[in-house]
């Protein structure tokens, strides 16, 4: 894979609960301008129905803008139209719609770092859980030495005060 594609992963945002990538992102991996990208889109509307593709509002595309600095949102002198996104479905179709070699080999690594991603994430929620988990039953434990705590510093409990060592002259 050339240059362009090495940081595929930096390049996909999480918008409307879907990881998502940007028509100008996916044009620079492809190496067509945004503008061509968006006509073969366009041409092919009935391959990318909403699920697939959505236009950003107005206020999506500042906070990603004010997110992500290094983006390539604000290259090429900003944008008369908004940005279109593209989920995972989306890109996929991108590849049936672009039909250059480039196209082709982008996607594959496209479509690895959404699984990459995936699997990620899996393994990212299982120990988000099981750190829950164990914290809900230290803080049980924890609850309950607090408890003891209280009930002596409040004398309100009597220790058994066992003697420790010998005991001298028979007793």
């Amino acid at each position: 894979m050339n240059e362009l594609t090495a940081p595929i992963h930096h390049k996909i945002f999480t918008l409307r609960g879907k990881q998502i990538m940007l028509d100008e992102d996916l044009a620079l991996l492809y190496q067509v301008e945004t503008r061509r990208l968006n006509e073969q889109v366009k041409r092919n509307h009935e391959r990318f129905p909403d699920d697939f593709m959505f236009q950003l509002t107005q206020e999506e595309y500042e906070n990603l803008m004010s997110q992500f600095a290094t983006s390539s949102l604000k290259q090429y002198g900003g944008r008369r139209k908004l940005p279109y996104a593209f989920t995972e479905n989306g890109v996929y179709m991108l590849s049936a719609v672009l039909k250059s070699k480039v196209a082709v080999e982008v996607s594959i690594e496209i479509m690895r770092t959404f699984t990459k991603l995936r699997e990620f994430s899996l393994h990212y929620n299982a120990l988000a859980k099981r750190l829950i988990e164990m914290e809900q039953k230290n803080n049980k434990e924890f609850r309950k030495i607090y408890a003891l705590l209280d009930e002596l510093m409040a004398g309100t409990r009597e220790v058994d005060a066992k003697v420790i060592g010998f005991l001298r002259g028979g007793a």
